[in-house]
């Protein structure tokens, strides 16, 4: 029988598109990915588990993970540095594990370059003014971040035509957008010739 190769799945879409939200969803219902954890110098939201949602550091401690060379990808988002430590991702795939990097546009265009042959999954809201409600409702903005947020989701909707699949996240309807993101990685796993991912 044919060995299947690991897949790796970049997850990227605009801010308050539900990202988090899905990827809670999906470790919820057990499903086996292993689920790579940003680290980021911005400040842990009041909701946020340390370890949990993602690795909080000073700025220091990331600035030597770039100068060791430790991460996939970096960038700087909204004057905080967000960043995927590399070793995460090889480690999974040696073990034959899937692996799904939730990243903004930015980083998704980084690791483009880098891993061409990972499959780019954009989650986008169903229309900008229900994307606009999103953000709003987070209430983790201030106004001028907000309207910030929004002029930046503009343009990184743009994006969504250098990504192989667009996944729509309809509200009230998460489970919908678990089933076709599963849906395309069991299809790409068992693609031939396989998607072989080397960092």
């Amino acid at each position: 029988m044919k060995q299947v190769a690991p897949v790796l799945v970049v997850l990227s879409g605009p801010s308050g598109v539900g990202k988090d939200a899905l990827l809670s969803r999906m470790r919820e219902l057990g499903r086996p990915y292993h689920y790579t954890m940003t680290t980021t110098t911005r400040p842990r939201r009041s909701a946020e588990q340390e370890g949990v949602d993602y690795a909080f550091v000073d700025k220091a401690s990331f600035e030597g993970m770039i100068e060791r060379g430790e991460l996939l990808e970096w960038a700087e988002v909204y004057g905080n540095l967000y960043g995927v430590p590399k070793s995460q991702v090889t480690d999974a795939l040696h073990q034959g594990k899937d692996v799904l990097i939730k990243i903004d546009v930015q980083g998704a265009a980084t690791i483009r370059r880098l891993a061409p042959e990972a499959i780019f999954v954009f989650l986008a809201p169903p229309d900008a003014e229900e994307l606009g409600r999103r953000l709003s409702r987070r209430m983790t903005e201030t106004s001028q971040d907000l309207r910030l947020r929004l002029a930046t989701a503009e343009g990184e909707m743009q994006e969504a035509s250098n990504f192989d699949y667009v996944v729509v996240n309809h509200q009230g309807r998460l489970d919908d957008a678990v089933h076709e993101l599963e849906s395309i990685v069991e299809r790409e796993r068992h693609r031939d010739p396989a998607r072989t991912v080397s960092l």
